[in-house]
């Protein structure tokens, strides 16, 4: 082992720093800083290879298992005192394990039957939530225009849990969604409008379209939209939080499609 980074100045971990903290240096860098062993576990599992792999010198046996499973992939961790970790970290426990992996475009079935499209998720906690759901209910992609939170900010991916190594995600221009959508229909949440949820037809290749919490879908995103669904809340809340909603609605597909297969819970159309 060499000996550790003492400086919190040093270029790497000014990188990282960065990295962390703004958007615009992950666009520019095309990466996006993944921390903590669960993940790091994912992200091995998915098969990807950091760019960097930052650690302290004393870990937990399950952390330095997983450093050694990444050297034997060919990664040379970069070894930093516990002051250093804390200063390239953004949590408030570090785990003394993060890496920076390369933004992953993971690409879309050419002809998906199952797409989410969201507008106007800015709470990054949320975000994280419904990529970690719509990984979970099948969805064959995201997509991500202009107005939402940044997908690869350090909360979005840890309350993503792992969607990002496994889900493609998608960041179109507008214009661009008609093309991604490919004539599925698309149904809008709304509050109180449209038809109640379980009436809709989900069978068939659809797309789900979730809005902010207040102020839903703008106005570019309601004009691609095909019908409107509601979920009904006989109490007397005004809205269920975007990340709930996301799931109500993913989930409600997946049932409409699936079926009991021998005590096995099956989606139809093998998927």
């Amino acid at each position: 082992m060499t000996h550790p980074l003492t400086s919190p100045r040093n270029p790497r971990i000014q990188r990282i720093r960065a990295l962390q903290n703004s958007p615009k240096a992950r666009r520019e860098a095309d990466a996006f800083v993944v921390e903590g062993i669960r993940l790091l576990e994912e992200a091995l599992r998915a098969d990807l290879m950091p760019e960097t792999l930052l650690a302290v010198e004393e870990l937990p046996p399950r952390a330095a298992a997983l450093v050694e499973a990444y050297r034997a992939r060919g990664v040379t961790p970069l070894w930093v005192t516990p002051r250093v970790f804390a200063a390239a970290s953004d949590t408030r426990t570090p785990q003394g394990l993060l890496a920076v992996f390369p933004k992953t475009a993971l690409p879309l079935k050419a002809k998906p039957d199952f797409l989410l499209l969201l507008d106007g998720i800015r709470d990054p906690g949320n975000l994280g939530t419904i990529l970690r759901t719509a990984l979970a209910a099948g969805v064959d992609g995201v997509l991500l225009p202009p107005g939402n939170a940044d997908p690869y900010a350090p909360k979005v991916v840890r309350a993503a849990m792992g969607a990002h190594f496994r889900l493609p995600l998608v960041q179109p221009a507008w214009e661009a969604l008609p093309a991604l959508l490919g004539g599925l229909p698309l149904y809008l949440a709304e509050a109180r409008r449209g038809i109640p949820y379980t009436e809709a037809d989900f069978r068939s290749p659809c797309a789900l379209l979730i809005g902010g919490e207040a102020a839903g879908p703008g106005a570019a995103a309601r004009a691609l939209s095909t019908r409107s669904v509601h979920i009904p809340m006989p109490g007397p809340a005004e809205s269920l939080n975007a990340a709930v909603a996301a799931a109500v609605l993913l989930f409600e597909v997946v049932r409409q499609r699936g079926r009991v297969d021998g005590g096995r819970w099956t989606v139809d159309g093998g998927r």
